[in-house]
This record gives structure tokens, C-alpha cells and sequence, in this order.
């Protein structure tokens, strides 16, 4: 069964790296469209949380149209990231545009962190490696449960030069790269942090929220930026880098985790509320606290929570 799951894999995979990009995201958007009408579980728990966050300012209508155009772009996104993986860096210039990444980056600086989220065609994060020349892009996965088929897809990502870190058993080789200076590291930070991630208001509602780019920024004094993928048209992306948050207060200080973390959201908030079908409401993002979660709990970097 595995063979047969691997096979498929690669033969989907080589279906969708033959078509053109345009086809390839007309197909997921209309995938998309069929998993919003046969997926009730994920339905549900895209309109519970746009009726969570947006139950007061927006009505019914809108909310479910919202949600709906949200399962199309993932259908979109994930196909499309397929495609682009194999794409020379000349041919995603084309779709791809990047506004402020340059100064997000200072090149003085010997590390920064990127807190970046499920925005768009997330996967296009890792391009950033040809716009930073000399710098090292890192970044943490989470391996698939079947080795073959993690496999398959660790190496589409690596084909865009950014370094992935399994991030359970990889910790060394991430310290590594931070230590060894010119590295930015990426880390989505906007999913459920866990039982032990600091608890945090996000889009006006309290939740675990995973700490680790705070964490890595102040362990390594690294300056933090945020960045979110905007789909501009069919097929069509711009990542826009945030400015930079200062891990030190204006008398030389480290900041809080907490502070940062604040910081982080309020970007990260900014990005949804411009474009709301762009983020990635099929996740449970708000669930209820554990005993962990008080005022005062220690923030614990790597706590995040999947699915």
C-alpha cells in the first residue's frame, strides 16, 4: 500500500508540474470549491471561526462567502505550490513580487527571524533565497508519519535553496545555522501554539499562540520582521515584509516574549483583516486554554500544535 501511495504521489506530482500554471490553479480553485460542498468538518470550523472573529462586524452572508472563496484559494495554493516548486527563479519572477524584503533584512545584522504565516501560496516564503544573496534562509517542517512520501516533498521545498529543519529532532543544526550569522530564519507562527504556548489575544479573541520567533529572537538578539503572501490574481503573488520589530527597548533592554508576541499579532491581524480569504481558517485556531495557560506561564519555544 505504501509503493502504491508513493507512486501516486509522484505521478499527481509530475501531472501538475506538466500543466501550465495558469490551468493548474483554475483546476484547484474548482477543487477547492467541491471540497467547501463535501468536506463538512473543515466547512464547519472555517465558518465557526470567520463567525468567532467576524460575528460582529460582518453579516452571515458575507462570513460564509468568505468562506467559501478561503476553501477555493487553498485549493488554488496547495495545487499551485506543486507547480512552483519546479519553477526556474526567471518564471516565478514573473509571478512573484516582493515589497520590502531588502529593508526588513538589514545586511549589518548577523541574524534575523521572519515571522511569517498560512497566507496566500505560503510555500513561495522559501524563494526568498534569491533575493538575499549570501544569506542563508532557514526555516522547520514538520515530517510526514510516512518516510518515503516526506521524502518526496522535503525535496520540492529544498529545490528553492532555503534549508528545512525537522524542527522536533533538528534543534542543534537550527542553533547552528543561527550562530553561524547571515541566516534568517522563518517560522509560521499563526496556528495553535499548543498546551504550553503563551496565551495571547489574536483577531480580538484569546489563544495559544507559539512563541518561538520571540524565543529565537531574543536567545540570538536577532531583529524580527513579519511577512504575509497576498494573492493578486489568478495565480499572481506579492510577500510583503513588515518592518522591523526591535527585540530592544530604547534604553538597550531585551523586550518581553510577551511584547513581541503582541507585536507579531498585530501584523499578522493587519494581513488577515486586509484580505480575509487569504488566511487559513480551516485550522482550529481558537481552542479552549490548559492549566499551562495563565498569566505568568513561561513561554516554551516549539510548543506548536498541529491540525
Amino acid at each position: 500500500m505504501n509503493v502504491i501511495l508513493v507512486l501516486f504521489a509522484r505521478a499527481f506530482i509530475a501531472l501538475v508540474q506538466a500543466l501550465p500554471l495558469d490551468l493548474v490553479a483554475r483546476i484547484g480553485r474548482a477543487g477547492g470549491a467541491l471540497a467547501f460542498l463535501l468536506d463538512a468538518r473543515h466547512r464547519k470550523v472555517a465558518l465557526a471561526n470567520l463567525d468567532l472573529v467576524f460575528g460582529a462586524e460582518k453579516p452571515a452572508g458575507e462570513r460564509h462567502a468568505i468562506a467559501k472563496e478561503n476553501f477555493r484559494r487553498l485549493g488554488e495554493n496547495y495545487l499551485c505550490a506543486l507547480k512552483t516548486a519546479s519553477m526556474s527563479a526567471a518564471a516565478i519572477a514573473e509571478r512573484l513580487e516582493w515589497v520590502g524584503l531588502h529593508e526588513a533584512v538589514p545586511a549589518d545584522s548577523p541574524s534575523v527571524v521572519a515571522a511569517v504565516g498560512h497566507f496566500g501560496n505560503f510555500e513561495l516564503y522559501a524563494r526568498s533565497k534569491e533575493q538575499l544573496p549570501g544569506w542563508t534562509i532557514a526555516t522547520t517542517y514538520r515530517a510526514l508519519r510516512q518516510p518515503a512520501l516526506n521524502q518526496i516533498f522535503l525535496g520540492l521545498r529544498e529545490r528553492s535553496g532555503t534549508r528545512f529543519f525537522e524542527r522536533r529532532t533538528e534543534a542543534y543544526q537550527i542553533r547552528k545555522a543561527m550562530n553561524a550569522g547571515k541566516t534568517v530564519l522563518a517560522l509560521l507562527c499563526d496556528q495553535h501554539g499548543g498546551d504550553r504556548g503563551l496565551w495571547l489575544p489574536f483577531l480580538g479573541q484569546d489563544c495559544s499562540c507559539n512563541p518561538a520567533c520571540a524565543v529565537f529572537a531574543l536567545r540570538y538578539d536577532a531583529p524580527i520582521f513579519t511577512a504575509v503572501c497576498y494573492r493578486t490574481g489568478l495565480a499572481r503573488w506579492r510577500v510583503e515584509a513588515g518592518p522591523v520589530i526591535p527585540v530592544r527597548d530604547a534604553a538597550g533592554a531585551p523586550r518581553t516574549v510577551e511584547a513581541l508576541m503582541r507585536d507579531i499579532n498585530a501584523a499578522l491581524e493587519a494581513g488577515v483583516r486586509r484580505d480575509p480569504a487569504n488566511w487559513f481558517w480551516v485550522h482550529r485556531r481558537w481552542k479552549p486554554a490548559s492549566r499551562w495557560q495563565r498569566p505568568g506561564a513561561k513561554a516554551q519555544a516549539g510548543s506548536d500544535e498541529e491540525g
